[in-house]
This record gives C-alpha cells, structure tokens and sequence, in this order.
C-alpha cells in the first residue's frame, strides 16, 4: 500500500433511491469511489487524475436510502503515470424499518457491512505530477 487509506463518509438520502423500497442503484457506490480516487491522487501527484474504469467490482450487500456509508480508498500500486487502488463501501448504521418505531428510527451496526468492493486505475500525466501533496504519500 502506498500512503494511508482514505476514507469518506456520507448518508444515502432518498432522492438517490432508485428502485422499489428506497433500494440505492450500486453505480451510486461508483460515484463516492470516484472522489475517493481522486482524493488518493491529489495526495499523491497534486492532481485530480483521470479515472481509466474499474475492475473486479462486486456488490455484496444491499444499500438503502438512510444508509450512513463509509467508503474506503487506497493505492496499491502506482506506475509512471497510473494508480492501481482498491476500494470498498461499508454501511455502518441504518434505518430500522419497523413499522412499529418512528420513520426516522436508526441503529448503529455493531460490525459494518460490506456492501461492495473492487479496483480502479486512474491515470495522472507525468507532467501534471507535482509530488505527494501528503507526507504520508512521500514514496
């Protein structure tokens, strides 16, 4: 691993519900990933990146609208001008659902579910790199 994890956290409000019983679409989780790898760039390069696509992604677990979500990032391997990292969406508190509580009833995981995971390579030209933004990334 290069550099530490990044991590983002965000609530699925229910304007991101896309299916039947406030289901979230998995593209969302592509989405937050995205910032992520862009964070892990900018701490590395000082730059953006480009996002080249994904591999290996697997949805584990399903996410709901209310969902608190936790979105991790981190470079496993970084190349003269791509970044290979891994990324994974935990939901760590949700509603609870029971028609016999408020609407708005939620509960704190005891352990944090994996709802998905895979790979993505993003890509920062070499003269766009201006060097780790964050000591931890010094390589």
């Amino acid at each position: 691993m290069i550099g530490e994890k990044v991590i983002l956290r965000a609530m699925m409000n229910h304007s991101e519900a896309h299916y039947a019983g406030d289901l979230v679409n998995g593209s969302r989780i592509l989405d937050f990933w995205g910032d992520v790898g862009t964070e892990l760039a900018i701490r590395l390069h000082g730059d953006e990146s480009l996002f080249l696509g994904y591999d290996d992604i697997r949805f584990t677990a399903p996410v709901y609208a209310g969902d608190f979500m936790e979105y991790v990032g981190w470079i496993e391997k970084a190349g003269n001008t791509s970044l290979t990292c891994r990324f994974e969406a935990y939901k760590y508190i949700q509603l609870t659902r029971n028609p016999a509580e408020s609407i708005y009833a939620a509960e704190v995981l005891k352990e944090k579910i994996l709802c998905a995971s895979g790979a993505g390579t993003l890509v920062v030209k070499k003269e766009f790199q201006r060097g780790p933004q964050d000591p931890a990334f010094a390589r």
